[in-house]
């Protein structure tokens, strides 16, 4: 009995792994937008947002100009 709890916890955790790698991997990269606020809170902006039409290009300058693109 022990050994079959045992074993149906590895296999649950093993897919719930490889769940995660898979739409972490195969999901393509999505641009987004995190505007971070001193309370802590933030909002996300995806890239089909207006919001995000706007502060984006501003994001990849930033990016550029800091080096890590």
């Amino acid at each position: 009995m022990t050994r079959r709890l045992l074993a149906l916890a590895g296999f649950a955790s093993g897919a719930l792994a490889g769940t995660a790698a898979y739409r972490r991997w195969f999901s393509g990269s999505r641009e987004r937008l995190d505007v971070y606020f001193d309370d802590g809170s933030f909002v996300t902006f995806g890239a089909g947002s207006p919001e995000a039409a706007r502060l984006l290009p501003l994001a990849r300058q930033v990016l550029v100009a800091a080096g890590r693109r």
